[in-house]
């Protein structure tokens, strides 16, 4: 008896046409979206800029106040004892010139009061830019 033969098997086979079926709806599926994002497309015209000279930078008077409450206004130490007597001393530092920036370098311990008091200084002095020295975050775990 020969069982081998009555138990031969065919060969698989691969049905091509559900697999064409299913390629051809995601082709179709992209060539739709690609059509889509054609009209969703954005059109900006970037504006141009020329670079010009910078202009100089405006004379700085530096005020620096320091923790236990003294005055130094350009690299000069200085008696505080009333806001006018220090618009006085800005006064002498601008020579004049009214567009001269005053930079307050405050010290972390300060009193709020000291800082107040350069601020009414420069408004009695008559000058109107006033700006903060800060140290970044980075620096001061140094």
């Amino acid at each position: 008896m020969n069982f081998r033969r009555a138990l031969r098997r065919e060969d698989p086979e691969i049905n091509f046409i559900a697999l064409i079926d299913v390629l051809l709806v995601i082709l179709i599926f992209l060539m739709v979206s690609t059509t889509f994002s054609r009209f969703t497309e954005l059109q900006v015209n970037l504006p141009s800029a020329g670079a010009e000279a910078t202009p100089d930078r405006p004379r700085e008077i530096i005020v620096g106040i320091s923790g236990n409450g003294r005055y130094v206004v350009d690299s000069t130490a200085i008696a505080f004892t009333n806001p006018a007597q220090l618009a006085e001393d800005l006064r002498k530092a601008a020579a004049g010139d009214l567009k001269v920036t005053v930079i307050i370098h405050a010290d972390a311990g300060a009193s709020h009061q000291s800082v107040v008091n350069v601020l009414e200084a420069a408004r009695l002095a008559g000058l109107a830019r006033v700006s903060f020295a800060a140290q970044s975050l980075s620096g001061a775990g140094r």
